[in-house]
């Protein structure tokens, strides 16, 4: 069964909300990332990437409440809907991308991301903007150009 995703796209100027990332896991049948690029090794190598707020959306949940719950899960932040940006793939799965307005408090990394925090899966939170996205891996890399095309509209 394939699990859908959606992710929180919160901005500030010409700068999106990120969760920065490391993983490495032991062999690379069991890491997403290794399989999303096509690596044949049999150790994981480590991947540097990061993705937007977000997550699997649960049994009975809409994605809207998804990117919310998400977005509060990782990050302590509330916020309301102001629509769907755009949908694709991550990992495979079908991806919701929503925008966030009324967002309110400081984010700060937390919940199982935060509990997981360790040097082979660690986990910060950035604002960057669309000159970064190349260098960080933003992921999946079709998020890159409309994502980038809403900051410049927005800023």
């Amino acid at each position: 069964m394939v699990i859908p995703r959606a992710a929180a796209v919160v901005v500030d100027g010409r700068r999106a909300l990120l969760i920065k990332r490391y993983l490495r896991l032991g062999p690379s049948r069991e890491c997403a990332m290794c399989e999303a690029a096509d690596w044949g090794g049999p150790e994981c190598p480590g991947h540097q990437y990061a993705v937007l707020p977000g997550g699997h959306v649960e049994d009975g949940e809409t994605a809207e409440t998804t990117a919310l719950r998400e977005l509060t899960e990782e990050t302590t932040l509330t916020a309301r809907i102001d629509r769907l940006l755009w949908t694709g793939k991550h990992n495979g799965r079908p991806a919701s991308y929503f925008l966030m307005t009324e967002v309110t408090g400081t984010p700060r990394l937390s919940g199982p991301e935060a509990e997981a925090h360790r040097p082979n899966n660690s986990f910060e939170l950035i604002w960057a903007g669309p000159e970064e996205f190349d260098e960080l891996g933003l992921y999946p890399a079709d998020v890159r150009p409309p994502l980038t095309e809403l900051l410049i509209d927005l800023g």
